[in-house]
């Protein structure tokens, strides 16, 4: 074979290991550029888990304080109703007079003797000391609203009354009129507490055939509404409306200011 065949085929040979090295190495430097930067990415990654992780943990701390701090809410607002329970029962719970929680609504029921004359709205003197009491009581739990429910017997009446009632439903709106101006008018109570409600002979609790079953139906209702369902603005710190006369005795002269804004009627 001539001298420059093998010359010519050594320069191709040399060219084509050249060229295989080349391609080598840069795929070598493809494959460490990829390695780079999955390695990179990963870490980029791993440092996004780790923030994340952080402000999950952040955020379940937070959940659990303010889950706590609703507990112990909770429990406060239990302890004020069966502190305000006892009071009531300690003040105020005698044959006339009942106290009943549901729901967390407690009940003050005062049957119509203690209060008034038979067929009338005036309160009688030892009417009025029992809603002083009340409204004592009341007013060291300034952040309930209070409704006042009158409720009649079903017995029709028949002449118009002293007072110009001619029916019952009448003269139970009537009672709980009364009774809610006394509490603000001479007891103190903030008048955006209270709504006065009327419900007639409708809502009975006893049977109305015999004169015991009368007796209990006739009677005014004092419901302490639960604090989650008040809307009041904060109280003074005196616990009473500014301007509100302080507690004591009551007189014997007939309140005369209007009666508040009612609030929605009562549950059953």
């Amino acid at each position: 074979m001539p001298k420059n065949t093998w010359i010519f085929a050594g320069i191709l040979s040399v060219l084509l290991i050249a060229t295989v090295a080349f391609l080598q190495v840069r795929e070598n430097s493809r494959q460490s550029e990829q390695a780079d930067a999955l390695a990179h990415s990963s870490a980029l990654a791993a440092e996004g888990a780790t923030r994340t992780n952080a402000v999950l943990a952040a955020e379940l701390e937070s959940l659990r304080a303010h889950a706590a701090e609703l507990e112990q809410q909770v429990n406060q607002a239990a302890a004020a109703r069966d502190n305000l329970a006892q009071q009531m029962r300690t003040e105020l719970e005698s044959r006339d007079v009942t106290i009943s929680e549901l729901q967390g609504r407690l009940t003050v029921n005062i049957l119509d003797r203690v209060l008034f004359d038979s067929g009338e709205a005036d309160l009688k003197p030892e009417g009025q000391a029992v809603l002083l009491k009340v409204a004592r009581i009341l007013t060291q739990n300034t952040n309930r609203q209070i409704q006042v429910i009158g409720h009649t017997d079903n017995v029709p009446i028949v002449n118009r009354t002293r007072g110009g009632f001619t029916d019952n439903w009448g003269l139970s709106a009537g009672r709980a009129t009364a009774a809610v101006r006394f509490l603000h008018d001479k007891a103190g109570v903030d008048p955006r507490r209270l709504s006065a409600v009327g419900c007639g002979e409708f809502r009975p609790i006893a049977d109305n055939s015999n004169p015991e079953g009368r007796a209990r139906n006739r009677r005014i209702a004092v419901v302490i509404l639960p604090e989650e369902i008040s809307d009041l603005p904060r109280p003074t710190p005196s616990g009473t409306r500014p301007g509100s006369p302080p507690l004591s005795p009551p007189s014997s002269s007939s309140p005369s200011a209007t009666l508040p804004n009612s609030e929605p009627p009562p549950t059953p």
